[in-house]
Parts: C-alpha cells; sequence; structure tokens
C-alpha cells in the first residue's frame, strides 16, 4: 500500500467503527469545556466527568468561579490530581475572560494559549470542540497510533500534529482526532494490547512495530 492507500484505509476504517461521535469530556458551553479539558491532564475523562458537576454545580461561568478561592476550587477538584496547579489556572483564567474578554471563551488559539495552565493541546481542543475551528490535538492516543500506523517518526506531539495535518484532510481534523483516540482506547490501548483486535495497525502498521509486539508476545 502506498502512504495515500493507508491514509484512505485508516479514514474509512474509523469513519465505519464511529459513524456518530461521542465527545469525552461533558461540557454545555466553550467556558465549561475549557476547564473540563484544563482538569483533564494527566487524569482521565471519566474522572473529570465525576468531578465537573461538582465544580459547575457552584460555578459554571468565570464571574461565579472568581468568587470561589483557588483553594475552595482546589478543595472540590483534587479527585483529579494536580488540584495545586489546575485550581489556580481555573481561578486565573476566569479573571482573565473577565478583564479581557468580556468574560467569553476567545476563538483564536493565541488567546487561548496565553491563559494560565492552557497549554496547545488544551487550546487546540477548545477550539475544535466548542467552535468547529479545524484543529488537529494531539493526545497520548494519537501520539502512539500515528507511530504504529508509520504517519509520524513519534519523535514528539509536536511533529506529530504536523505530520497528522499535513497526511489528513482539513475538513475531517474535528472528527478524526476524536475517532483516533476512542480506536486507540478500544482497539489499540498502550497496555494489553491485542494485534488481532486492532485491524488497522494490522493491515497497515509500521513492520519494526508489528515484528515487537510478536517478539515480545513469544518471549511470554
Amino acid at each position: 500500500m502506498t502512504k495515500a492507500e493507508k491514509v484512505t484505509f485508516t479514514i474509512q476504517t474509523l469513519q465505519e467503527l464511529y459513524p456518530t461521535i461521542p465527545v469525552p469530556l461533558d461540557h454545555k458551553d466553550p467556558y465549561t469545556l475549557l476547564i473540563a479539558v484544563l482538569m483533564s491532564a494527566q487524569s482521565t475523562d471519566v474522572r473529570v466527568n465525576k468531578i465537573t458537576p461538582l465544580l459547575f454545580e457552584k460555578a459554571d461561568n468565570p464571574y461565579d468561579m472568581i468568587k470561589l478561592t483557588a483553594e475552595e476550587i482546589r478543595e472540590i477538584i483534587k479527585p483529579v490530581g494536580l488540584s495545586p496547579m489546575k485550581s489556580k489556572g481555573i481561578y486565573g483564567l476566569s479573571k482573565i475572560l473577565i478583564d479581557k474578554h468580556n468574560g467569553k471563551v476567545p476563538r483564536d488559539l493565541e488567546s487561548l494559549e496565553e491563559l494560565p495552565a492552557v497549554g496547545h493541546k488544551t487550546a487546540s481542543v477548545v477550539i475544535s470542540q466548542a467552535f468547529g475551528i479545524p484543529a488537529f490535538p494531539v493526545d497520548t492516543h494519537i501520539h502512539r497510533l500515528m507511530y504504529r500506523w508509520g504517519f509520524t517518526n513519534g519523535k514528539n506531539v509536536v511533529q506529530t500534529e504536523k505530520d497528522a495535518k499535513r497526511l489528513f484532510p482539513k475538513e475531517i481534523w474535528n472528527d478524526l482526532h476524536l475517532q483516533i483516540i476512542w480506536y486507540g482506547r478500544q482497539y489499540s490501548p498502550a497496555r494489553g494490547w491485542d494485534l488481532e483486535k486492532d485491524i488497522i495497525t494490522k493491515t497497515i502498521g509500521r513492520k519494526t512495530v508489528i515484528n515487537e509486539y510478536y517478539k515480545t508476545k513469544k518471549s511470554r
């Protein structure tokens, strides 16, 4: 298969598997999505979805959020981990949204990345899922799968994002990054990976990755 054929095969397989795509983090508007994505760093979506309702019950907009102290926010979000940094970030960005953006979440990467505790990936998720602007946020699943499929050299997420944007049509980025995440969780995880169930890697995967898989399996 040529690189172009591999890309087409991947897109078609993902579209067949996930014709409708659930959004992993529960939210109702750009602000609640921004907070949920920020909280999901080094945590699971399941855990975040349990904690955000408790936080949003008290404050689901920046004006109510700054009525709480960073310490009060921290108490609520402790179970998601990294709570000291995240609570300061949530309080700080809420204040900046009020002071600089009339309480609204900005629609561009640059303004989002200026907010405390908001990195490039978080900003990309927000513009993609809240505003429908094409972006390709790269998480650990996408980084792992792009390498397994031979679409990137896997050196870092910055390179992986560049390669993804170069290979895949812009109009499907927003759906595709979510489809890859769901596929990675279901069929191509980091641990407990069963290549027989992972149709994409089995069909187009990097030879060294497939060989390594079988070698490791034999030695067990």
